[in-house]
């Protein structure tokens, strides 16, 4: 199963974008799966529902960093190049999707404000944008990986 239709399937079972992002890759990288829910699960609804930068984006980063991000023994290059990822990353997505912030991507709806969530919920766009965010994202993180 590709990457992108991995993480489609966890956030079907229920886990975040973010959890359902870096899940897809995580055991490739070392990192088991359960950890790997338990460490993106805060960044979830762009950042512990504050709708903030979309966790689908977020899980991808940690994806990138995983593979690239500079530990203890590494040097500045690898920092460089994990900012120079992200950055890639984060304009390709806002390229296809408009923006890279969980409230903007749902209309500017706030999932915090019951009438609003309301509206977020009829418009089924959990269902309908949220699993295309978690695809681009994880499609963009492969990509990355495979231009490597």
């Amino acid at each position: 199963m590709k990457p992108a239709e991995q993480a489609q399937k966890y956030f079907a079972d229920n886990f975040s974008c973010s959890q359902s992002v870096l899940a897809a890759f995580a055991p490739n990288l070392g990192l088991s799966v359960d950890d790997s829910l338990k460490v993106a699960c805060a960044f979830g609804a762009g950042m512990g529902r504050t709708q903030q930068t979309c966790g689908a984006v977020t899980g991808a980063l940690m994806a990138l960093g995983l593979k690239y991000g500079k530990g203890i023994n590494d040097n500045n290059e690898k920092k460089e190049q994990t900012f120079a990822m992200t950055k890639i990353l984060i304009d390709k997505f806002a390229q296809i999707h408009g923006s890279v912030n969980c409230r903007e991507l749902l209309d500017g709806l706030n999932m915090n404000i019951s009438d609003e969530l309301e509206c977020i919920q009829k418009e089924k766009m959990f269902e309908t944008r949220c699993p295309n965010y978690v695809a681009t994202a994880a499609q963009l993180v492969e990509q990355l990986f495979k231009a490597d």
